[in-house]
């Protein structure tokens, strides 16, 4: 049986790429039903790991019988706010195995981030967006202290298929 106590939390490192190409392909398959392209995936991740103006991942890893390996990871990414004249972390790629879900490692690794940023006076916040079908995430958004916000996202992707929205009205 996995064990909380046997998971340190750490910044990814380029040696950590399969297992994160691996969690992001299993993310948007389970929560959107997406099939990203493995290459173009690889090599957006590799680019955020060689260059941290981009952001940095944050993984979960575990120890067992003397073996480590990754079960979950957190990618953060950086919004400029002229606001607040500092920057907001956005969580993203976010993805704990299934072995592993609903022991904490989630909460574990925001609980690093967050302190993170708290501790640099260049971050004003923390803010994640999640598909509004998974309503699991949300709830466990909600318990490690974020609050559903006052904007709504809008975009326009220029390399993924359109998803359906609902009608606004105007």
């Amino acid at each position: 049986m996995p064990s909380i106590s046997d998971i340190a939390i750490r910044p990814a490192q380029r040696e950590d790429i399969e297992p994160i190409v691996a969690f992001s392909l299993a993310m948007a398959s389970e929560t959107e039903g997406l099939r990203l392209d493995e290459t173009t995936l690889r090599q957006g991740t590799l680019s955020l790991l060689e260059q941290p103006a981009h952001g940095f991942f944050v993984v979960a890893e575990a120890s067992q019988d003397g073996i480590r390996h990754l079960v979950g990871q957190m990618m953060i990414t950086f919004e400029w706010s002229d606001w607040r004249n500092a920057r907001f972390w956005w969580i993203q790629s976010v993805y704990v195995t299934p072995a592993w879900r609903r022991l904490g490692i989630y909460r574990r690794m925001h609980e690093t981030v967050v302190a993170r940023a708290k501790n640099d006076p260049d971050v004003c916040g923390i803010r994640l967006y999640v598909e509004r079908h998974n309503h699991t995430a949300q709830l466990v958004y909600q318990r490690v202290g974020l609050s559903l916000s006052a904007y709504t996202v809008f975009e326009q992707d220029f390399v993924l298929p359109a998803r359906s929205s609902p009608t606004m009205n105007t």
